[in-house]
């Protein structure tokens, strides 16, 4: 725009007539945002007549000269016609203004004059809230109606609100004194903005909102860590109240018990004043060393909100013997710094890494983390969960290591798996009803990941050859059951007094009238079989020369089975009694009935007749048809003929007790194997520093015990 329209436009902008005003104030907020026509404006001498619309103005005039002005200090202009008549016009108008348009250019005036650095003017006061503080004394309810902004429909005016107590809560951190800044955090809390913020976090207008939800997240840590490096100090009148509170509130006894040497304490001081809260020793200032004032407050916060709980559960703890007592203060102290570790307070956030994420909605899910605003609750939550795992455990003092690190599991897998719009009650509830023994289960899998982390590329080389040996032995295994035979029921008679259908009684009562014994030949190369009227017994099964039928394995092209093979694909089971093998119809028992109903069928090429000219038939025009069903009565048998048949083939077995076995014989080689390293493999050329005797006699040592199978005691004492 030349120098003509600009003229032009400051001349309209004095204009009488309304109307053309505010069209000039329409036409300037878009063309503001250009430096160069912005120092083009102020030469024009344009500034003052914009001030005096953003203070005289009213309707649209004013929403476009507010924008205009805002636009202005965004390029770092008109600093010096930001006066305190204007700020409070502003203040003003964010209190008591309905019109939207208004209030977002009003916001944005009063987002750049608090968040503007405080070198640039030698005005004391004139930037920062400071700056704010004389219109907040006139309209006290600012903070209060800039809250309520939080919860409106306009996506934009919630972002520029947010945007204002985020600069606010910036300006009162770095600037304010230690004594100023806690009090106007606590205010803005008291009047809702951590409940408004999570509401708006969870929200599906995420997007037009993320910059300053991401800031007020990073604030939030930001003042987490603020807490956490204040040092408890008994001289600082708000710290001995909070510990005097944390006393009266465990509800003292109003005599001392007589102390540990027998001598009884005096009416001043208890012997375990401290000590029964859970603290280490009488002197608990130095304990929140590590967490600060931030411990203070997690832990004043939970008995203050369950008071009478409290008192149960200390005199609960009183009851038990001094190993077995919960440390209460310290598993608060433990549950804090585990929720400082999990959302990394103290990690350095940069904008660029924090705005990646926002091209998806993937990244929008994993930047956001709801649950921070929701600290004291997830504190309460976690400590209760601490507690309950201590009792749950038969847990003593010296194991509260061990109970910490199942609630820092408990919660990486509850809290950081919570996706974004979970409710925390939802998150309280599981912490609440976590299982103690699937903790452990997970427990394990980190440690495993753990050792692979450190050995993965060695010890997946080790897994991959011990897999091959296990599937080797148990090929053999399988192929020798084979070769010893079996017996199969052949055909199924029912009672002859039932007529009609037969019932459910006749199909229990089912014997074989005729059984079948299938052996595979020396050479593994034929499968004989021959059908008895009644089965001999183990150490008498019939000899290869009394089996007149067989099958030339070469010939064979498939086995198959209706036993179901899904379980071979989950996880081992730590019962042995798991069933592993299913019919289509029913589990396969002992003989019982419907064993029958598992069959292995051999499908293969029909038997070449003796002509030399049927001989030469190749495959492809041979017939194929069933050369023989097998119905193996239990699950064993199953699961040793199919699999054995399959990889006499060279296939790969079916069934899940194959490869549990496989798995377990791989489990048990890696064990051996590691425990065949050897101090001298690892250290070569130093000499191990052995392990004292003092107090034993007699020869020493550790080996595999016969009745329980475990790592025993043998020989002299330990």
């Amino acid at each position: 725009m030349d120098n003509t329209n600009i003229s032009e436009l400051v001349e309209r902008l004095s204009s009488d007539e309304d109307s053309v005003r505010k069209m000039a104030a329409f036409k300037l907020q878009s063309a503001i945002g250009d430096p160069s026509f912005a120092d083009a404006f102020i030469h024009q001498g344009g500034l003052p007549k914009l001030r005096f619309l953003a203070l005289h103005a009213n309707g649209n005039t004013l929403a476009y000269s507010l924008t205009s002005f805002s636009r202005l200090l965004e390029l770092d202009i008109g600093w010096d016609h930001v006066t305190q008549d204007l700020i409070e016009r502003v203040v003003e108008l964010v209190v008591t203004h309905p019109l939207v348009n208004i209030l977002r250019g009003a916001m944005s005036i009063l987002v750049a004059v608090v968040s503007h650095p405080h070198n640039r003017t030698s005005q004391p006061g004139a930037f920062g809230f400071r700056a704010l503080k004389p219109a907040v004394a006139v309209h006290p309810q600012f903070l209060e109606m800039l809250v309520s902004r939080l919860s409106s429909a306009d996506h934009a005016l919630c972002a520029n609100a947010l945007q204002l107590i985020n600069a606010l809560m910036r300006d009162a951190i770095t600037s304010d004194a230690d004594t100023e800044w806690p009090k106007f955090i606590k205010r803005l809390q008291d009047l809702g903005v951590i409940k408004a913020v999570y509401v708006l976090m969870q929200s599906t207008a995420l997007q037009d909102l993320a910059h300053p939800i991401l800031e007020f997240q990073s604030l939030t840590k930001t003042l987490l860590r603020k807490w956490r490096d204040v040092r408890i100090d008994l001289d600082k009148p708000e710290h001995r109240r909070a510990l005097k509170g944390l006393h009266l509130a465990s509800n003292p006894p109003s005599k001392p018990p007589v102390s540990r040497d027998g001598v009884a304490g005096s009416a001043k001081h208890h012997p375990e004043k401290w000590r029964r809260l859970g603290f280490e020793t009488e002197s608990p200032a130095w304990e929140f060393e590590e967490t600060g004032f931030l411990g203070m407050m997690d832990l004043t916060d939970f008995v203050r909100k369950n008071e009478d709980g409290f008192q149960k559960l200390l005199l609960e703890q009183s009851t038990k013997p001094a190993e077995q007592r919960c440390p209460i203060a310290k598993a608060s102290l433990a549950v804090t710094g585990i929720l400082h570790e999990h959302f990394e307070i103290d990690k350095p956030e940069s904008d660029e890494g924090r705005y990646a994420m926002l091209e998806s909605k993937t990244g929008l899910d994993r930047a956001f983390k709801p649950l921070l605003l929701q600290w004291s609750r997830l504190h309460t939550s976690g400590l209760n969960a601490f507690l309950r795992l201590w009792k749950a455990t038969g847990a003593e003092v010296e194991d509260f290591e061990k109970v910490e690190e199942l609630v820092r599991i408990l919660v990486e897998q509850v809290v950081g798996q919570a996706p974004r719009t979970r409710d925390v009650q939802d998150v309280e509830d599981e912490l609440a009803d976590f299982e103690y023994r699937k903790l452990r289960d997970l427990q394990m899998e980190l440690l495993e990941l753990t050792y692979e982390d450190a050995w993965g590329h060695h010890l997946q080389q080790l897994r991959d050859e011990l897999h091959h040996e296990a599937q080797q032995f148990i090929r053999e295994q399988r192929i020798r059951c084979l070769l010893s035979g079996a017996w199969f029921p052949h055909a199924l008679s029912y009672p002859s007094s039932e007529t009609g259908p037969i019932s459910k009684a006749a199909l229990a009562r089912t014997v074989p009238s005729i059984w079948r014994f299938v052996r595979l030949s020396h050479n593994r190369r034929y499968l004989h079989f021959a059908d008895f009227d009644a089965r001999t017994e183990e150490d008498e099964s019939p000899a290869l020369e009394s089996l007149p039928n067989k099958i030339d394995l070469s010939t064979v092209v498939s086995v198959a089975s209706n036993i179901s093979t899904d379980a071979a694909a989950s996880a081992p089971s730590s019962s042995g009694s798991d069933s592993t093998i299913r019919t289509g119809t029913a589990a396969a028992g002992n003989n019982g009935p419907g064993a029958a109903h598992t069959k292995i069928t051999i499908t293969g090429y029909e038997p070449s007749s003796s002509s030399s000219s049927s001989s030469k038939t190749p495959d492809s025009q041979r017939r194929e048809m069933t050369l023989l069903e097998l119905h193996p009565p239990t699950q064993t048998l199953a699961a040793e003929w199919l699999d054995g048949l399959l990889m006499l083939l060279n296939q790969q077995p079916l069934t899940a007790d194959t490869a549990k076995l496989i798995r377990m014989i791989e489990g048990y080689g890696l064990k051996i194997r590691l425990l065949n390293v050897r101090f001298e493999d690892l250290r070569a050329g130093e000499e191990p520093e052995l392990p004292g005797r003092e107090g034993t006699e007699g020869p020493f040592w550790y080996a595999l015990g016969e009745e329980d199978e475990g790592i025993g005691e043998r020989g002299g004492g330990v």
